[in-house]
């Protein structure tokens, strides 16, 4: 590594469902993140970790914020996206292609006083048909506030990911690295298979419960010949858990065998995943409730 390292925090803001984690995933080449097309998949700030050969960059990937807070969770999710704002050293506020939304303006007056530099990755250009309206649009949105630059990407292109990349990096700041090099986040094994099994459950329910469930793991034990998972999928009413275990428990099972490939892909392991779905009423409009369940404050 060169004298001249640069290192630091970035915070990936933005409304619901704007791509934030698609992009974290690209920019640190794995999965970190569970994505679906649902808003509001992403609940907790989750810290990836990219290395290069003169950078280490630490994006935090946070909840989308939003106005429509009537939720204990709702309003835990602003709190983590907005509590990320104070320490880091760059912002990516990033937005939708073409449009502008009533969260965009939240969010650009949650950073209207931030000193660092906030960059504006405009991303989904890849599904604007009209290409000649990117270029008056990318003007006006530059006239919103002082952006340190304005960066047109699709999250799913790697050239774009690195092009936005190559401009985080500029406004690090010089420091020694802060991880070891092969790491890629801070977060546990037990965190994230927890997450990838409320991906599948998102993934496979559509419409009917994104936002009323959650899952603990209970057991997490490596023995000689597998590791062993045991997880509690919570719900909010009797007719939510029918929902989730589905006829004849086929909805069930297909997500415990989408996550346990998923897990033993990733873990390289054999894994033996047991899931349970329990009602826990009202939880997430309950503050106790939601730290009970790893929802910090």
């Amino acid at each position: 590594m060169s004298n001249e390292f640069h290192c630091g925090y970035v915070a990936i803001l933005g409304r619901p469902n704007v791509g934030k984690s698609t992009l974290l995933n690209h920019l640190i080449g794995q999965k970190i993140s569970i994505t679906s097309r649902k808003p509001q998949t992403t609940r907790h700030q989750i810290l990836g970790i990219k290395t290069l050969e003169s950078a280490q960059i630490l994006y935090i990937d946070t909840p989308g914020i939003h106005k429509q807070a009537h939720h204990a969770l709702n309003r835990y999710m602003n709190r983590v996206a907005t509590g990320a704002i104070p320490g880091v050293d760059v912002i990516v506020f990033m937005v939708d292609g073409l449009q502008w939304y009533e969260d965009d303006d939240l969010v650009l007056k949650k950073i209207e006083t931030v000193d660092r530099p906030v960059i504006l990755a405009v991303n989904k250009i890849d599904k604007i048909a009209d290409k000649t309206a990117l270029l008056p649009h990318l003007e006006m949105l530059s006239k919103k506030r002082q952006f340190a630059a304005v960066v047109p990407i699709s999250a799913k292109r790697q050239a774009d990911v690195m092009a936005l990349e190559q401009v985080i990096v500029r406004y690090l700041p010089e420091n020694p690295p802060l991880f070891p090099e092969d790491q890629v986040t801070d977060r546990s094994e037990r965190f994230l298979v927890a997450e990838i099994i409320r991906e599948k459950l998102m993934r496979h329910l559509g419409k009917e419960l994104p936002y009323a469930l959650t899952v603990e793991i209970e057991q997490f034990k490596q023995t000689d010949k597998l590791l062993r998972i045991a997880a509690v999928i919570y719900v909010e009413k009797a007719s939510q858990k029918r929902i989730v275990i589905g006829e004849d428990g086929e909805l069930l099972k297909a997500v415990g065998t989408e996550a346990r490939l998923e897990m033993e892909k990733w873990l390289a392991d054999k894994i033996f995943l047991q899931l349970w779905v329990k009602v826990k009423r009202g939880w997430s409009d309950d503050e106790r409730s939601l730290q009970s369940l790893g929802y910090g404050k």
